[in-house]
């Protein structure tokens, strides 16, 4: 059966943990699917949050640094962030983001998909999309927002970059995304893959961003399993991009490289998933630390800050 690649995560960087889940849970109402560390350095976070069936792409993952400066956005990495919510629900969501204090533009469109703008804590921005119905609810997860109107996953991210042509050959020849349409310096390529199915290249000849909250560290995408991210991965090098060795994440295995304009690109698996190490229906409950760092798990616990679940 074809494999629809489409996005798996996107890793951001961020400051405050506490602020950074009361956003993402309480206010936008993902599901925390995954809490745990950052696996090079563990004295730090790192947060899962996706739909409420855990999904690959649907998880918009951060590395929270409570005393991080603020990022400068740039060329050469994902400047934006899109969530699709089910069409028909921009009252509920215009009405939801002013009741939490977020500011927001009004509905514009994002290639002729009525969409909503506006930023997290740490300035990262992020849309809404309206597009599509919910999906069928698969869990006893209930959120703040209520399943018909919730994040269903990722519409799309946009990358800012100076030599389009050389991004848009990864996305076509290495991740099989079609050229869709343009309008003005973006150009949207888009799978059919159910959720984080589109990436839109803004081309760009701004100065190359630097990292901090609110920075998208990187983007990863989808393959089936570890073969085929092992066929990915010499499709890269083949290219001359340099991917790095296949890494065990745990939850998924991954190849990192970077993409001719600069922007970070991970191939993740898609299993074996975050239930993996802990009960689905108990997904982002407690703290799971990787096999290897299970050892160190009291003064880890005793490092991290309070968030204030």
């Amino acid at each position: 059966m074809k494999h629809n690649k489409g996005l798996h995560h996107i890793s951001v960087l961020a400051g405050d943990p506490a602020e950074n889940y009361d956003f993402y849970v309480k206010k936008l109402g993902m599901r925390m699917v995954k809490r745990s560390v950052n696996q090079d350095d563990p004295s730090t976070y790192h947060l899962f949050y996706g739909n409420e069936a855990a999904n690959p792409g649907s998880s918009i993952t951060f590395f929270p640094w409570p005393r991080a400066h603020k990022g400068i956005p740039g060329s050469g990495e994902s400047v934006n962030v899109a969530f699709q919510v089910p069409e028909g629900t921009e009252d509920f969501w215009k009405e939801r983001l002013s009741a939490q204090n977020i500011q927001h533009s009004d509905i514009f469109e994002v290639f002729g998909c009525p969409a909503i703008r506006f930023q997290d804590p740490d300035g990262l921005e992020l849309d809404l999309i309206f597009s599509g119905q919910p999906k069928e609810k698969v869990s006893a997860f209930e959120t703040t927002v209520p399943a018909e109107s919730s994040i269903q996953g990722f519409w799309s991210t946009r990358l800012k970059v100076a030599d389009p042509d050389g991004t848009a050959h990864i996305l076509k020849d290495v991740f099989k995304f079609e050229e869709k349409e343009s309008e003005g310096k973006l150009t949207r390529f888009a799978t059919d893959a159910q959720r984080g199915s589109n990436v839109i290249i803004e081309e760009s000849d701004d100065e190359q961003g630097k990292g901090g909250r609110g920075i998208v560290h990187h983007v990863a995408f989808r393959a089936k399993d570890e073969a085929e991210l092992a066929e990915l991965r010499e499709k890269v090098a083949e290219k001359g991009l340099h991917p790095s060795p296949i890494i065990d994440r745990h939850w998924f295995k991954s190849v990192y490289f970077r993409e001719p304009s600069g922007v970070l690109f991970e191939i993740a698996s898609d299993g074996p998933g975050y239930a993996v190490d802990e009960e689905f229906e108990e997904l982002g409950e407690t703290l799971i630390l990787p096999p290897w760092l299970e050892p160190r798990r009291e003064m880890i616990e005793d490092n991290l800050p309070d968030l204030g679940i």
